[in-house]
This record gives structure tokens, sequence and C-alpha cells, in this order.
């Protein structure tokens, strides 16, 4: 008798659709993971037990993110009249779009991982914002007609090996109340999931790539959605405010400066130099993506950066610098705003985001002609707004003349076409007598990695390397046509590059895939000499102030590297969630579950092995993170109103 009042309640044609609809999820689902993991083993330590668990916690997740996305057609099957839901062209049209949606996924998740060697996360979100940006790369980087036809080939034979099973769904008639009574149980799944699962359960191993594979994409991608601002005091260590403020006074001091006042929770202090100061011109160079590993100074052997390793003998250059995330904008607002990085989206993504103390708030009071420069659409990222709100000009795409675009590709013009018109901008600021500064972002070292022909020995849309020795063309040429223009003596060229090429590896924090070139070039005017201690890119802005040899009030949590006395140095690494700080060869992670880890680290190899540290080092990390959150809270890292 239990079996028969269990079949009437839950064995009807409508669950056992659901149930098929179940089995090809968890199917296609099975099968993404297994493509990964075969792209992922070359960089893993596989072992049975790893692969048990893997598959294990992944079934476990497919199926809680089958209860979310598929309450729709739940609705549909719960609600809708049989009259409709027994017309099998209906069904069969909604089963056939459903798993081409789910095929597409994972083809979609294969080139994601291949690309960032991760499941879908917050980049994935922002390519689903910035969709013309990002739909016209994927359509240059990818055959994407041919990609989405063997899509349909593929999703055409599935159909048909599923339509008689479909059909047999079709034949039950039921009435709404026996299957409210069904649907009661099915409508519970998707609260409980909600109530009792979160990403946490992802982590299975120290392997990241394990723990990726563990993930299910589609449930990252909303996840990463509602995450892209995690509250620093809910989910991370800290401790008591004033220990920590107090504590991150005394890192962020130098020999020549004093604090306004006391007050733990006021970072305002004047920094002094003596003699008079340099009125120099600064263009700040922000190559995408340039890793250090390019360049000859950090064991590059392929030749692609001839111009940046001449540079790095004849400029101030500093080996042993860090990248502080691995998004653009993660770079540009260290570089901008001298702050280490807060867990979720960058702040230059983030509503209220106007009127910090900036490095271009700080020139303009000082009389420069301050600008931001980009060869793109600055609406991208949010960088328009956000540069437009904190001291700087913005020069884009919009400003470029047709025919000042010589090539352009999905991010915008190449980089000689930016630099041109850099050198033009710096005309009229010259020709108006004011000094100059200009934070210019790049873009040609990016899939899909084309440049105009003939530039170099590498054949346009050929691959990263292209990008690497064009983009170090274009810095040459950049100097070469500076050296006609009458305030090239009085300028220092800056180059950096906003993050590392790519940061997938094994562990969550790779550190030497943060590793990245910093140069400070003005032939006549600094020295040229290589500067090996450990810096962060939040460090830019107030170096660069200290070779100008100004004297002024900061609110800046970086420090003049040329200062920093042995042992001084730190720098701050970061994922969207994951916070890292080195110093002495030792690094301290924070995560999003209050997680506290502690690793030594090979500078040449990179290799990190847990540890135990002293608790100095734990209170020096939630100094700089905790406090700066803390200042970020309560807007005391603004200039006054």
């Amino acid at each position: 008798m239990f079996k028969t009042v269990f079949s009437r309640m839950f064995l009807h044609g409508r669950v056992r659709l659901l149930g098929l609809l179940f089995l090809v999820f968890l199917a296609i689902s099975f099968i993404t993971r297994t493509v990964l993991l075969f792209h992922a083993i070359p960089n893993m330590d596989i072992t049975p037990l790893l692969v048990g668990r893997i598959y294990g916690i992944g079934i476990f997740f497919d199926s809680v993110t089958f209860t979310y996305l598929f309450i729709p057609f739940f609705l549909y099957a719960l609600f809708v009249p049989d009259r409709l839901f027994n017309c099998r062209p209906l069904t069969w049209l909604c089963f056939f779009v459903i798993t081409y949606i789910l095929l597409f996924d994972l083809a979609a998740e294969y080139f994601f991982f291949a690309e960032f060697g991760a499941r879908f996360n917050f980049i994935a979100i922002d390519y689903l914002i910035y969709t013309t940006e990002v739909i016209r790369n994927i359509r240059e980087s990818y055959p994407v007609n041919w990609i989405f036809a063997g899509i349909f080939i593929i999703n055409i034979l599935v159909f048909l090996f599923l339509r008689k099973h479909i059909d047999r769904c079709l034949t039950d008639k039921t009435i709404l109340w026996k299957r409210l009574r069904s649907g009661v149980v099915f409508a519970i799944l998707p609260i409980l999931s909600y109530v009792s699962v979160d990403l946490t359960v992802f982590a299975i191993t120290a392997d990241n790539y394990a723990n990726e594979l563990a993930e299910n994409g589609l449930y990252n991608l909303v996840a990463a959605f509602n995450n892209s601002e995690l509250d620093y005091d809910r989910f991370y260590a800290g401790k008591d405010d004033k220990l920590v403020l107090t504590r991150l006074h005394e890192l962020v001091r130098e020999p020549n400066n004093r604090y306004v006042n006391r007050d733990p929770r006021n970072m305002a202090r004047k920094i002094h130099h003596d003699g008079a100061e340099k009125r120099l011109n600064v263009i700040v160079l922000v190559e995408e993506s340039m890793s250090g590993e390019y360049l000859k100074a950090f064991g590059g052997k392929e030749g692609l950066t001839p111009n940046l390793d001449r540079l790095a003998g004849e400029s101030l250059f500093f080996s042993n610098l860090y990248a502080a995330g691995t998004r653009t904008v993660r770079g540009l607002e260290a570089v901008t705003l001298a702050m280490p990085p807060l867990p979720g989206t960058s702040l230059i993504k983030r509503p209220h985001n106007e009127n910090f103390f900036s490095w271009g708030s700080l020139m303009r009071s000082r009389g420069y002609d301050t600008k931001f420069i980009y060869a793109g659409h600055g609406f991208f990222d949010n960088m328009n707004y956000f540069f437009s709100h904190n001291g700087f000009a913005i020069v884009d795409k919009t400003d470029f003349s047709r025919d000042e675009v010589t090539f352009d590709n999905a991010w915008g013009a190449c980089d000689e076409d930016l630099f041109r018109k850099v050198i033009k901008e710096a005309n009229k600021s010259y020709g108006s007598k004011k000094p100059f500064f200009s934070i210019v972002m790049t873009t040609s070292n990016h899939r899909p990695f084309t440049y105009p022909d003939g530039k170099i020995d590498i054949p346009s849309h050929a691959g990263r390397n292209g990008g690497v020795k064009y983009a170090d063309y274009a810095i040459g040429k950049l100097l070469e046509n500076a050296r006609k223009q009458p305030w090239f003596n009085d300028t220092l060229f800056v180059i950096v590059a906003d993050h590392c090429a790519g940061s997938a590896r094994k562990v969550a924090l790779p550190i030497k895939n943060y590793q990245i070139p910093l140069l400070v070039y003005a032939p006549g005017r600094i020295r040229p000499q290589k500067i090996d201690t450990l810096a962060s890119q939040i460090d830019i802005a107030p170096t660069v102030l200290g070779l100008l040899n100004f004297s002024y009030e900061t609110k800046f949590l970086g420090k003049d590297i040329l200062l920093m006395k042995s042992g001084e140095g730190r720098a701050f690494i970061s994922t969207y969630e994951r916070l890292g700080f080195l110093r002495d060869d030792k690094m301290v992670i924070l995560g999003p579950k209050k997680e506290i880890e502690y690793y030594r680290f090979d500078r040449v190899t990179g290799k990190t092995d847990a540890t135990i540290l002293p608790e100095v080092y734990l209170l020096d990390a939630l100094g700089y993170y905790q406090g700066t959150n803390y200042l970020y809270k309560y807007k005391l890292d603004r200039n006054p109103s």
C-alpha cells in the first residue's frame, strides 16, 4: 500500500520528467568536471582518493545547483494544465533549449578554465556586465560560429537519445491539488540548500585546482554575484580596532614624517623633504599583464622584452615588487590610492567611491595637469567614473579622432596609437605651461593578442608571447618619440604592470605569479640602480613623490621604498576573497571564514610550505587589512569635505 501511495504522490509523469532533467544535468556536469580535470592534471598531484573527493563533493554541489536553477521548470511542471504539459512539441522545445544551454555552459567553462585556471567567478560577472567589449573579445579570440554549430549538432544527438524517455513522461493526467502535494517536498529543497550550504564545502584540499574542480560553475557564478563586496568584519579574522589601528600607525611611519595628531583612526601625516621640490612631469605606464617572468632580470629566456631589458639597466629598477591582485582594476586601485586590497570587488567598481585621497587629487592640488588616458572605452570596469571623481581628467577612445586610430580590437586602439595620444596630451599641457601627471592604461597584451602587422617577428593573433613583445615594442617607440619633445628631460617615466599574465596554480596565492617589474626612467634625473627591497604596488606613489622631493600631507598607506630599512619591506597579494601579507620570506593568508594560514616561501622558486609564525606577523597583516577596512568603512581615507 505504501508503494502505491508513494507512486501516486511522487512518480507521476511530471516528477519523472524532472528526474530525467536532473540526470541530464548530472551527466553534463560530470562530463564538464572530467574535461576540466584532464586539462588540469599536468599541474596536479593526482591520487585516487583526491579524484574520489573531487567527484563526491562535485556531485553533491551539482545536486544543490539543480535545486536552484530549475525552480522555473519545476513551477512550470507544477502549474501548467495537462493539455499544455502533454503537448510533445512544446515540451520537446523546452528540453532542447535547456540541454543546449547546459552544453553551452560546458564549452564556456572549458575556455574560461583554460584562460583563468578556475570555474566561473567574479571575472565572469564582469563578462556579463560589459558585453560589448567581452563579446567582441570572444569573437576575436575563438571560432565562435563553429563552436555554436558544434554544440547545436551535439544537442540534436542528445535530444534524439532522450526523446523516447521524454515521451514516456507525457501520458499522465493529474489534478492540481495532487501536484501541489508532491510539489511541497521539492519546494523545500532549495530552501534547505540556501540555509545549509555555502562555498566553504569546496575547500577539500590545499590543492587549489582540486577545489576548483569540485565546484559547480553555475553555482559559483551566482555566489560571485552575491559576494562582490565581502564584509570584512563579518567574514575575516580580526582584533580590537584600536589595537590594529595603533599597529598600522607604527607600520606606515617613516623617518621623514610625523602624524597630525595621536588619534589612531587618523592616518594623516606630514611628509617633509629638505631642499627644493622637483616639479617634474610624471607619466605612469600601467602595462597590461606584464609579468616579471618575461624580463631577463627575472629569468625570461625568450627575448620578448628587449626594450624593458635595456631600460632595466638604465632605470631605477625595483626587482622585488608584487601586484596587489589579479585584475587590472586592482592594479590601478593600488597605484592610485596607495592602499592594500580589500576583499570583494575593487574600490574602482564599488558605489560611493568618490573623493579618496588619491595620487591624482594630490598632484592636482600641486598645480599638475592630471589625466587618466586609456585607448578603450573607460566605462568598462567603471574606470571613467572612478578617475574623474578622484582627481583626473579622462581621455579615452571617445577622445581619439578617426585618424588617430590605426588599429584596434575589442579593448581599444593599439598601444602605439595610445602612446601617440599620450605625447599629444603631454604637448597640450606643456603648451599651457603646466606640469603634467598621466596614468596610462595599455591593452595590447590582452587576449585576443592582435596588433598591427609587421611590427615584430611574431604574427598578430599568435598568442601571449606576441602580445608581450608588441607591448614592449610600443614602449620603445614611445620613448623614441618622447625624446624628441621639449619636455622629455623634465619627465619621469614610471613603468609597472597592472598584474601578472596568470595566477592559476595549485596554491590559492602563488607568490611568483604576483611578481611584476617596476622601472623609473629619467636619464640625467634618476641614477640607474637596482633595488631589491620587498615592496608593493601601493608603494609606487610615495616612492615617486619622494623622488620629486615633495613635502606634503598624506593618508597613503604605502611607503617610500627608498627609505625602507632592512627588514621593513612587505607586500600584499590577493584574490577577491583571500588576502596575503608577505614579509621576510613568510606569508600570512586571511580567508573568508576567518581562516588564518601561515607559510614560508622560497623567493626564487615560489614554493610555499605551511609553518607556524610569531603572533606579530598576524598583527601586522591585520594592521594593514583590518585597518584599511576600518578607514574605508568610516571614510577616513577620503579628502576633507
